[in-house]
């Protein structure tokens, strides 16, 4: 009945928005298909899971002066690999009406937020992920003067086809002295204040004893609070953010009673022909989920909040094999540093076109934990001592990454790029100790016509870890304004000798992007921003279509 009303929603918001079309009112919108015809492949593991797997999603958004709308439906009854049968089934999980008076916005439903930098709230979809993790409830931003902005929420938050009994209400107050202070901005100069406060109620009966005469007892309230200032000035940036989380004992945590916080320190500089960014991060104890039922808070399921990585997002396919996954339980020192440099045109090392180069340098450090040794059952139940400034004895995470790019004439350009990783495989994934990797990677690109476009990769990853070297190679031929053929291949050449080919065909018209092709798909965690999800190996025919209207 939940499905089919909120079918019936989906539908009569597209009727109204076509009738309300010549009275102010828009109507916009996507469609996203992605289809595998899977075949069992004993070579990579793959297994035929079904005749047709499909994932697909349609957009729908009304605006107006007054009341935007919108919805999504889902159909995931037969899902791609890497889904977990929690996403198996179809309906219309998003579905809002926001209200739009002066200076008020109240939105009813399903609504994404993020406060700060998401240490205590960050709702978001992620699909490629399998991340939705928005909140069924209401929210009220009152904006009552230029560079004042009040918040507040409250609702509960969906897990897959369902949500989450816990209550989740917060507020979030942000202040902009640059637009409140006419003088300043004739000086290009900003300052950003902001606090937020987030609070889970959830009554939680479930039964872990602690010692044979001693049950858990689960918090009914957590709170959670984040302060935070952005500076800038002309070319400089600057951003200070803590946050701290009330006890709270999950299966994450090893039900530890432990405070949480988080600290990071962001400062970057760009001008023209040069960008510097610096970052320092510490998290300890920071999972955040809105059910501390252990059967529904393992994974990534249920997360209320988010912590980046600080680590390069890689888009090249060995650079990305080793990808690092946030510990937001154990805790962790996370450094980022970048430079990136444009050498002008006509000089010794800018050429005749000119040349950038960028190095940035990622750090993860386990943080000092010293675990008490005590008969006293209170202590236990703190877990641990740590000092602030101190390092573990784990490295988790270590990249150095350099980019040239150079344009050679009016028609060619190429990339050179080495990376070399450290990667911690037990404390990520939970197996196979350290991994250290050298890769080299050269992307080439050459204009034949303002029509016609070639591109290709050559990717070669050295390890003696883990299963041994890597190497890939990517054609990609592009005839504007339509058509796109693309051929790969990641050939294991340490271990497995195994070939993962692809071959790919893309269409563009108007609106419409089709894609088809045939291949294999390695297993392998898929990341973004630190989140990891473990993806199983695939073979077979894929057909993508998108449409945006």
């Amino acid at each position: 009945m939940r499905r089919l009303f909120a079918y019936l929603a989906l539908c009569c918001c597209v009727l109204t928005a076509w009738s309300w079309e010549r009275k102010g009112v828009s109507l916009s919108g996507s469609i996203q298909s992605d289809m595998l015809v899977p075949r069992h492949d004993s070579g990579t593991g793959a297994e035929k899971t079904g005749s047709f797997l499909n994932n697909t999603y349609a957009d729908l958004l009304m605006q107006s002066k007054y009341i935007d709308a919108g919805a999504r439906l889902e159909f995931l009854e037969y899902p791609l690999p890497g889904f977990e049968k929690d996403f198996e089934g179809w309906g219309v999980p998003h579905f809002w009406v926001k209200g739009k008076l002066g200076k008020v916005e109240l939105t009813a439903g399903t609504f994404y937020e993020q406060f700060g930098s998401g240490f205590i709230l960050r709702t978001y979809e992620e699909r490629s992920l399998g991340i939705d993790n928005s909140l069924l409830g209401g929210r009220v931003v009152v904006k009552p003067v230029n560079g004042v902005t009040l918040k507040a929420l409250t609702g509960v938050q969906r897990r897959y086809w369902d949500w989450n009994k816990s209550l989740i209400s917060g507020t979030d107050a942000e202040l902009s002295l640059g637009e409140l202070l006419p003088s300043w901005q004739q000086k290009d100069i900003g300052i950003t204040l902001g606090g937020s406060w987030v609070n889970r109620f959830e009554k939680n009966d479930e039964k872990i004893y602690l010692t044979p005469l001693y049950r858990l007892r689960f918090p009914k309230f957590v709170n959670a609070w984040d302060v935070r200032m952005g500076f800038n000035k002309g070319a400089w940036n600057v951003l200070a953010e803590y946050a701290q989380k009330g006890s709270d004992p999950s299966f994450a945590n090893n039900y530890i009673y432990r405070k949480g916080s988080a600290v990071m320190l962001s400062g970057s500089y760009s001008q023209k022909g040069l960008s510097v960014l610096l970052q320092a991060k510490r998290s300890e104890n920071m999972s955040f989920k809105s059910t501390c039922e252990t059967a529904k808070a393992i994974g990534i399921s249920s997360a209320i909040n988010h912590l980046p990585a600080f680590t390069q997002d890689q888009t090249y396919a060995l650079a990305a094999i080793y990808p690092y996954a946030t510990q937001l339980a154990d805790g962790e020192w996370a450094y980022q540093a970048e430079v990136g440099y444009n050498f002008k045109k006509k000089t010794l090392l800018g050429g005749r076109y000119g040349m950038n180069v960028k190095a940035n340098l990622s750090y993860v450090r386990a943080i000092d934990r010293q675990l008490y040794n005590t008969e006293d059952l209170v202590a236990q139940t703190n877990g641990y001592s740590s000092k602030f400034f101190k390092w573990g004895d784990e490295t988790f995470y270590r990249s150095f990454d350099l980019t040239l790019t150079r344009k050679l004439s009016k028609a060619f350009k190429l990339s050179l790029m080495y990376v070399n990783q450290q990667y911690n495989q037990t404390v990520v994934e939970g197996h196979g100790g350290t991994v250290h990797t050298n890769i080299y990677i050269a992307d080439a690109k050459y204009q034949f016509s303002p029509k016609v476009t070639l591109r290709g990769e050559l990717q070669y990853l050295t390890t003696k870890q883990d299963q041994g070297d890597w190497a890939y190679g990517l054609l990609e031929l592009s005839l504007a304004p339509h058509w796109m053929f693309t051929v790969s291949d990641m050939w294991n050449c340490g271990e497995s000798n195994l070939h993962y080919y692809q071959g790919l065909v893309t269409y563009n018209v108007g609106q419409h992007r089709i894609q088809g092709g045939y291949g294999r798909t390695r297993a392998g965690y898929n990341c973004s921003g630190g989140v990891c999800r473990y993806v199983p190996a695939s073979t077979g025919f894929t057909l993508s279509y998108n449409y945006n209207f």
